[in-house]
């Protein structure tokens, strides 16, 4: 999917996140005012301490959206045509996925050393905007901390007016709101603080990502990696953990430009650019060993909230952005994770022209009550399935 700079800010994402910088910047700007005298020391140094994190955080948060994670060219393999049985091949971008880069099904592209996919700047965080992406989350929280105080130092000035007037020695400020004013500035106050804690969090974990050189998909695969070798001695090295200072200053610089090409990585000891490749495939070889068929026996509406299915269905929902696809009685489906209520698969289509744009997988989440497991022919299944991804990633690489 394409996005042009006007289509990359229209969305409810950016738009919303635009809307909370601007309420909460002149919210804040007009209580300061109110609580300094215009002139005054306090009045300036707070103005521009709190102009300066707004103004870098719409500057981080812009960039972080327009230059982008770094796209894959389409097509794209390796220098070396052997290396590429160390790889997974991407049917949509008709080529070879590089290490540590994943395919984007929201964007379309494979994503150089991808984080996730962030609807706040309606792109992917990775190895081209993950610099500007954390810095538009710092600025983001210090600036609302900054807010979060003077608002509601306004606030307590303003319902505790009345005690300032008959009480006070003259010199502090006497504020009062009206009805708008009061809501607006509850308001601001309860999103800068909702930012504080909820920015606040997910800055942390950015920072401790970066840190050890790991990104949120990483995580996943080590996990599983360790999980694997749990009864064994053998133990999965990560490559690209080079210590803190080193993974730090691989995504921060002065000019917070990316470092390197996105492609080919520093390894620890004892570890190439394809360790984790080839443990990804393991890891998928081993899933699809694992994997069940069954088949659809009640028709999925590919809703999010299938009311139809009953109550249970609907607030037992899979907390995850992963799609829930439609299928129809008689569909077949490679069901590789379970939920008590959900199901989580692959639709196994037959007889297809290779080639075609309707070959590209069909898979997320149905209702678990749609479908009955197949006892027999499960391997016979899984082997079609397979073959069938195997035809089509070689026939879209070529």
């Amino acid at each position: 999917m394409c996005f042009g700079p006007f289509t990359r800010i229209c969305h409810w994402g950016p738009l919303t996140a635009l809307g909370i910088i601007k309420f909460v910047t002149g919210m804040t700007m007009h209580c300061n005012s109110m609580l300094w005298p215009a002139h005054s020391a306090g009045s300036f140094l707070n103005s521009a301490l709190f102009v300066t994190l707004s103004g870098l955080t719409l500057y981080n948060f812009l960039s972080s959206m327009y230059h982008g994670p770094g796209y894959l060219p389409l097509g794209w393999k390796p220098n070396k045509e052997q290396d590429c049985e160390y790889l997974q091949s991407c049917g949509v971008c008709h080529g070879y996925k590089a290490p540590r880069s994943h395919h984007c099904r929201k964007c379309g592209r494979c994503v150089m050393k991808m984080d996730h996919h962030c609807p706040w700047i309606n792109n992917c965080v990775g190895w081209g905007n993950h610099a500007h992406f954390t810095l538009f989350l710092l600025f983001a929280t210090l600036g609302c901390l900054q807010a979060s105080v003077i608002l509601g130092r306004t606030l307590y000035r303003s319902i505790h007016r009345m005690h300032y007037l008959y009480y006070g020695t003259e010199n502090e400020p006497i504020i009062q709101f009206g009805l708008y004013g009061m809501i607006m500035c509850v308001l601001a106050l309860g999103l800068s603080i909702g930012v504080v804690v909820a920015v606040g969090m997910l800055f942390y974990f950015q920072l401790r990502a970066i840190i050890r050189n790991r990104t949120g998909i990483e995580d996943w695969i080590l996990e599983k990696a360790n999980f694997r070798r749990r009864n064994s001695d053998e133990k999965f090295v990560f490559p690209y953990d080079l210590g803190p200072w080193k993974n730090f200053f691989q995504v921060f610089n002065f000019s917070c430009h990316p470092i390197g090409d996105g492609v080919s990585w520093p390894v620890v000891k004892n570890c190439d650019q394809y360790t984790i490749t080839r443990e990804q495939l393991q890891q998928k070889n081993e899933k699809r060993l694992k994997a069940k068929i069954y088949s659809i026996v009640k028709p999925a509406s590919g809703y999010w909230f299938p009311f139809k299915h009953g109550f249970k269905v609907c607030i037992n929902f899979p907390f995850t952005d992963e799609p829930r696809i439609k299928l129809e009685v008689g569909d077949k489906v490679m069901v590789t994770r379970w939920r008590k209520y959900w199901l989580f698969g692959e639709k196994i289509q037959r007889d297809l022209p290779v080639g075609e744009e309707s070959l590209l997988r069909t898979r997320g989440w149905f209702p678990r009550r749609c479908a009955v497991e197949l006892i027999e022919n499960n391997e016979d299944e899984a082997g079609i399935a397979s073959t069938s991804r195997h035809r089509i990633s070689e026939k879209k690489v070529e």
